[in-house]
């Protein structure tokens, strides 16, 4: 079987960053930001040693960057990053796969329609693969912002867009502190799952836990609310129990009274790695003077990412839905 581009390259990236890994006795995740920055500047950062710089040319000698498009380079970020996180990695950091980051650019794309210009942001956009997905398919002069708090992650986010060609301004804070941006158009954002540890930032929040620590996830969506324009749209993975969990009855006051809700897109379970772990898709309107919401909730089950038929029979169905709402709209 002949390799695919994406192979050949993930191929490439994990070799190199299995040579730095060796090398400089780092993380597999930080050797690969060594990597993908040499292959951006197309040679080896002054600071390393002669061994090593020697290598990294050899190995840039091997890949011809312009023969790859924007999706081949962004998939095979993403298996490099899914190996380096295999090993040694907690719950909050594992990515949004491809074929769910779709889905959401597809929902962007349908929301923005009339929209000539789109300004973005993802508060918790960990290796930034959601967000570029999402631009990617918006095929519109965008803004874009990000914010994360991991380090690590931020670094990957950034050269990774580089590679890309896409601009994202990013933002190297806890998400739920107070950004020095405007609202935006758009917000996407795979939402963290779990409780927030900063219990004084955490009581500013109406969706604040009455006793112990707030969940963070509750958190994210209210602070995503404050950075939406009024009829601006976001599209959130949110955890399954969010409707009926712990804190529910406080979530679904702070919608009623903030937001339209446009529609929940029921993931298939085979998508997350335990039923505990699965989300839902979450799109939600912030309420303006002329808002209103849909006359019927876009309410889908998709199936297995995989069958591709049942898949288009799914699209089929949210397209005629789409096309209502907007008719409804005007």
């Amino acid at each position: 079987m002949e390799k695919t581009k994406v192979e050949y390259l993930f191929e490439w990236m994990d070799e190199t960053t299995k040579t730095i890994e060796s090398h400089l006795h780092e993380p597999y995740l930080d050797s690969l930001i060594i990597t993908l920055e040499t292959l951006f500047f197309q040679g080896a950062d002054e600071s390393l040693d002669d061994i090593l710089t020697h290598k990294l040319h050899n190995a840039i000698e091997k890949i011809k960057l312009e023969e790859y498009d924007t999706s081949e380079i962004r998939k095979a970020i993403q298996f490099s990053i899914l190996k380096g996180m295999k090993d040694n990695t907690q719950q909050q950091h594992l990515i949004t796969p491809e074929a769910i980051g779709l889905v959401i650019g597809y929902i962007a794309q349908k929301l923005m329609v009339n929209y000539k210009q789109v300004r973005v942001f993802d508060p918790a956009s960990g290796t930034g693969n959601l967000l570029t997905t999402v631009i990617s398919q918006l095929e519109k002069e965008t803004e874009a912002y990000a914010s994360e708090v991991d380090p690590t992650l931020l670094q990957l986010a950034l050269v990774s867009a580089n590679l890309q060609k896409t601009t994202i301004e990013f933002f190297h804070q806890d998400s739920l502190r107070p950004f020095l941006l405007d609202p935006v158009d758009l917000i996407v954002s795979d939402l963290p799952v779990g409780y927030y540890p900063d219990d004084i930032r955490a009581s500013t929040f109406e969706l604040k836990a009455e006793e112990g620590h707030s969940f963070s996830h509750l958190l994210f969506i209210e602070q995503s609310m404050n950075y939406t324009n009024p009829g601006g749209y976001l599209v959130l993975m949110v955890p399954n129990f969010i409707f009926d969990g712990e804190g529910s009855d406080k979530f679904h006051a702070f919608i009623q009274k903030n937001a339209h809700i446009i529609g929940v897109i029921q993931l298939p379970d085979s998508a997350f790695q335990s039923k505990k772990n699965a989300k839902c898709i979450l799109i939600l309107q912030k309420k303006g003077n002329n808002t209103e919401g849909p006359k019927q909730p876009l309410l889908a089950q998709l199936p297995s990412l995989k069958n591709s038929r049942a898949m288009e029979d799914i699209l089929g169905k949210m397209n005629n839905w789409f096309v209502e709402y907007h008719e409804q709209q005007e």
